[in-house]
């Protein structure tokens, strides 16, 4: 038998690696979103760069990141930090991926808990309102 390399794909975002999108500026990132990422990248680079910054001064300092900012786009340099959004009520912990690219903080920390339903109770049916409820 011949042994096969298994080697894991290499990631790449429209066409380029993740070394190469970590060059790249704010804005020149923009041009590889799609639109409406875009349009907001381009609208609030400033804001964008200046939460880059202070993220990496704070992991720096092995510091925790925490934000409420949940409508900022996940850019390159985020990518391999850990993160503290808030979803309303607490802060949800998640490490930012290369997948994540493009996307936004508040889609990984969800406000609203899964609804589980389970069986029906005592007096929640037709068939069970005239049975004694001892």
């Amino acid at each position: 038998m011949t042994e096969v390399e298994v080697r894991k794909k290499e990631f790449k975002f429209r066409g380029k690696t993740l070394e190469e999108l970590k060059k790249l500026d704010v804005r020149e990132f923009a041009t590889l979103l799609r639109s409406r990422e875009r349009r907001t990248v381009l609208r609030q680079f400033q804001d964008l760069e200046n939460f880059v910054q202070r993220a990496k001064s704070k992991e720096g300092k092995n510091k925790k990141i925490r934000t409420h900012k949940r409508h900022l786009v996940i850019v390159p340099e985020l990518v391999g930090m850990k993160m503290q959004v808030y979803n309303g009520r607490e802060f949800v912990n998640f490490e930012v991926t290369g997948e994540m690219l493009g996307h936004r903080f508040g889609e990984f920390a969800p406000t609203r808990a899964r609804i589980k339903h389970t069986k029906a109770g005592v007096g929640a049916t037709k068939g069970s309102k005239h049975k004694s409820k001892k």
